[in-house]
C-alpha cells in the first residue's frame, strides 16, 4: 500500500505502484468516485458502452424475467 500527500494546491501524486497497477500514462484521464470516507480512482473509459458490457451477466437467474412477467 502506498501513501500520497495532498499539497497546498490540493494536488496529489499517484504513487508508482498504483500507476503501474492501472497502467496509467501521463495525460490519461481518471474518474474519482467518493464512497463515504473512501475514494475510488479508476481510468476513464474511452467508450462507456464497451466498459460496461457484461457487468450484469449472471446477475439474475435464467427464469427471472419469465417469473416477473407472470407476477403482473
Amino acid at each position: 500500500m502506498a501513501e500520497a500527500k495532498l499539497s497546498s494546491k490540493n494536488q496529489i501524486v499517484i504513487p508508482l505502484e498504483a500507476r503501474k497497477a492501472l497502467g496509467l500514462k501521463p495525460g490519461d484521464k481518471l474518474l474519482i468516485v467518493p464512497r463515504g470516507e473512501t475514494l475510488i480512482i479508476m481510468r476513464k473509459p474511452k467508450n462507456y458502452a464497451k466498459a460496461i458490457i457484461g457487468m450484469a451477466k449472471d446477475m439474475y437467474s435464467p427464469d427471472y424475467l419469465e417469473r416477473e412477467r407472470e407476477s403482473w
